[in-house]
């Protein structure tokens, strides 16, 4: 999780017509990611091969590698294009509930990232499923991948700004081995948040993805019946409680 950064308004930059050259290479680049996406859902992130779309494509393997110069790349382009569209399905979801109902945002933020993940599982399971052997992300997957996490902390900062956090909830001192290891997030908060309230929320995000991976990857098979209904019922109670857990409902 990281912390909500301060608005700047936008300052309008004037169009710049894009030539005939620059709208054909973004248009190959846009035919390789979509390539390498099917690649992905046949064969899986870590059989990835520039090869393999070169041919999809028709394409030399040496014209490919002037758009895209390595698998890595290549990877680090569909792991930012996965990370934004999951958080983009959030902020618009969230977007559309009154600041004031919490309650509302977090079920908003929670049922978006499902929905995402369900609709787009090979993208979910490159984000958040097992990690590519030999790859290592690079700094500019961190901000894309923040995106669900800041709307999260949004919701427990404006808690806490109000005063609107149950009572009981923040009361318990942390101990402080777990003070110490809270402050990475702590560092980037805006305001003050309860130590507790920083573990319980911490506790949540992770819970909120564990059980959309459960879902995703069959391990709630024989555990939470196989009825979209029934799905939808598990998941939702999860969410009341996961509000209730941090003080919220």
């Amino acid at each position: 999780m990281t912390g909500a950064p301060d608005t700047v308004a936008a300052t309008p930059h004037p169009s710049v017509p894009r030539t005939a050259r620059e709208r054909a290479r973004a248009e190959i680049a846009r035919e390789i990611l979509e390539a390498a996406r099917r690649h992905l859902a046949s064969d899986g992130a870590p059989a990835l091969s520039l090869r393999a779309i070169a041919r999809d494509l028709g394409m030399a393997s040496s014209a490919l590698y002037r758009y895209i110069a390595s698998r890595d790349e290549l990877l680090t382009r569909l792991i930012i294009d996965a990370y934004d569209s999951l958080g983009a399905a959030a902020e618009a979801s969230e977007a559309l509930v009154a600041r004031d109902d919490l309650v509302g945002r977090f079920s908003a933020v929670c049922r978006a990232v499902r929905a995402w993940a369900t609709a787009n599982p090979n993208e979910y399971a490159l984000i958040y499923g097992s990690p590519v052997p030999g790859y290592v992300a690079p700094i500019e997957t961190i901000a894309p991948a923040s995106r669900v996490s800041l709307l999260l902390v949004r919701i427990m900062v404006d808690a806490t700004a109000d005063g609107r956090v149950a009572p009981g909830v923040t009361g318990d001192a942390v101990p402080p081995p777990v003070r110490s290891a809270l402050e990475p997030v702590r560092s980037i908060l805006p305001i003050e948040v309860p130590d507790a309230l920083v573990q319980l929320g911490l506790m949540v995000w992770t819970a909120l993805f564990g059980t959309v991976s459960f879902e995703l990857f069959g391990q709630l098979h024989n555990a939470v019946g196989e009825g979209t209904g029934d799905r939808d019922a598990f998941f939702a109670e999860c969410v009341r409680r996961w509000a209730c857990q941090i003080g919220i409902a």
